[in-house]
């Protein structure tokens, strides 16, 4: 394909594509018609599902993770995330959709088949009924090694740091990356002079400031965790006016999403943090500034006390995976690398979007039209205008958030925007016709399907919306732990027996994983102490 314009012709492009672009679209939109949009078609994606394991009865599994599974330290597909009952599915990223989305099915056919015990996999984002001591959700394990003792050390300091309840909330975490075709033919048209690397670091870092402008929609359209067990607070004070619903839990009537609430991910070590999306260098930097900085209450508990570490270390964060942000800039690292080492040294490789709810009516948590329309999504994102967040669009955009966790679906609710107040509904049908536009600029029908789609569930049926639905199954079970292990059995009873080619390729990776494991305990040289201090000092 020939290319006829470049970066002192780009305006000639905004009058060519397939339809007129939108007047609120705005410079970098138009040159889509000088490259080819059919890398948009080949985006890469990867999925990340966390899931807790339960009895029939819907209680919290207190069996250790089964080692059918494989290694949870060396597996690439099968892991846990904080406890040993916290499973952890991860595809490998590719950008053929459907393969993707199998390959989570093949995962968690394969798990379900070889669980102890009839064991379920919980489908909802907020945990099921927890034991009355906390101490009986299990952390999670990774073996004697030096680094399978920093990941265990790493969740016992979150146990201290934010109690074992809190870490027991599952999601589902979506990868995203251009095709690395892409950024050689928009350099040509944006680098103003820049590195290659330092360019695609700069782009997607640009979709995290569109993102997180724009993100309160995808809240609204895939929150699914209006509600929450009374047990999870364990008597203490909420700071949301939550309301009684059913017989076990509690809920706020338009919330969304609880689990990106107050609710959820909350300190006051990280209340405080300011860490910088507008370049990658300053969010390294003041993430580092975090993972340095001593925190009093921290250092009140301790690091190692009487022999036991309790905690990594006594700042504010332990290591980066610790701060909570609904969206990051990832690279893929290296065994034993820190990832703000590895993001400062190789620039940013993809993007991980963290705060989508589980879907309790999709067997694995996340449904083909979803992640159709969260392509579309991440990539208007990368390709529109993104200038920096200041201070105060920053204090927005974390009110909007709020707002549409905790009260989306309120019928009139406000947005605040630059002009001022704009409701929900005309925000949203604002982006909605932008998204569509570029659908039809890209020519891809399914997208424009699920624009559709969306467009008409969040602003016909507002009734419809996974957490509009969540709180009436509520009231028609009577109860939210009732209501979720219905639909948690009904998601296990429709996975197929694994066939014997998808049998013996997971049985062959578990097998393999836990050869891997056993050579690292072997391999093993030196201290913990100097193996933690030379990781920290990366």
């Amino acid at each position: 394909m020939k290319f006829l314009c470049n970066a002192h012709i780009v305006s000639a492009c905004l009058y060519i594509g397939v339809q007129p672009l939108n007047k609120a679209y705005n410079g970098r939109l138009g040159s889509l018609s000088c490259i080819d949009k059919g890398l948009f078609g080949r985006v890469n994606r990867g999925i990340e599902r966390e899931t807790l394991r339960v009895d029939q009865n819907g209680q919290l599994s207190q069996i250790a993770h089964p080692v059918s599974l494989g290694s949870a330290l060396t597996h690439e597909s099968i892991t846990t995330d904080y406890s040993e009952a916290l499973l952890e599915f991860i595809t490998a990223p590719g950008n053929d959709r459907a393969a993707v989305l199998e390959q989570l099915d093949q995962i968690h056919s394969f798990v379900l088949h070889n669980l102890p015990g009839g064991e379920l996999l919980w489908n909802s984002s907020m945990p099921c009924q927890l034991p009355a001591d906390s101490n009986q959700i299990p952390i999670a394990q990774y073996g004697s090694s030096p680094i399978g003792q920093l990941k265990h050390i790493y969740r016992k300091g979150l146990d201290l740091r934010y109690g074992r309840r809190m870490q027991t909330i599952a999601g589902i975490h979506y990868n995203f990356s251009l095709p690395d075709d892409f950024w050689p033919q928009w350099h040509k048209l944006h680098g103003n002079g820049q590195s290659a690397i330092d360019f695609q670091s700069e782009g997607y870092f640009g979709l995290i400031r569109n993102f997180r402008r724009h993100s309160w929609l995808l809240m609204l359209l895939f929150g699914a965790s209006p509600a929450v067990g009374k047990d999870f607070l364990q008597d203490k004070p909420s700071p949301l006016p939550l309301q009684s619903i059913g017989q076990d839990s509690l809920c706020l009537p338009w919330a969304t999403s609880l689990r990106m609430s107050g609710l959820g991910y909350q300190n006051n070590a990280q209340a405080g943090l300011n860490i910088c999306f507008n370049h990658l260098p300053s969010y390294c930097d003041s993430l580092n500034h975090a993972i340095n900085t001593p925190w009093p209450e921290w250092q009140q508990k301790g690091v190692k006390v009487n022999g036991e570490y309790l905690q990594l270390n006594s700042n504010i964060l332990q290591i980066e995976n610790e701060y909570y942000s609904p969206i990051r800039p990832k690279r893929t690292i290296r065994s034993g690398e820190k990832s703000v080492h590895a993001l400062k040294e190789r620039g940013v490789e993809y993007i991980e979007v963290r705060c989508l709810d589980i879907d309790p009516w999709q067997p694995t948590g996340i449904g083909h039209q979803q992640s159709i329309f969260l392509d579309l999504f991440l990539s208007y994102c990368q390709i529109k205008d993104s200038p920096l967040i200041a201070e105060t669009e920053c204090s927005r955009i974390g009110r909007n958030l709020e707002l549409i966790v905790e009260q989306g679906r309120k019928p009139g609710l406000q947005l605040e925007t630059e002009q001022g107040s704009a409701s929900v509904t005309s925000e949203a049908e604002q982006l909605f016709d932008q998204l569509q536009q570029l659908a039809e600029t890209l020519q891809q029908p399914a997208a424009i399907e699920a624009v559709e789609y969306y467009r008409k569930l969040a602003l016909e049926t507002p009734d419809q919306l996974p957490s509009a639905k969540v709180l009436a199954e509520i009231e028609r079970h009577g109860s939210l732990q009732q209501a979720t292990l219905q639909l948690s059995k009904q998601a296990a009873a429709s996975f197929a027996v694994p066939d014997r080619q998808t049998l013996q390729h997971f049985m062959q990776l578990a097998d393999q994983s836990l050869a891997k494991q056993r050579h690292v305990e072997q391999q093993q040289t030196g201290d913990f102490d100097q193996f933690l201090a030379d990781y920290l000092a990366q």
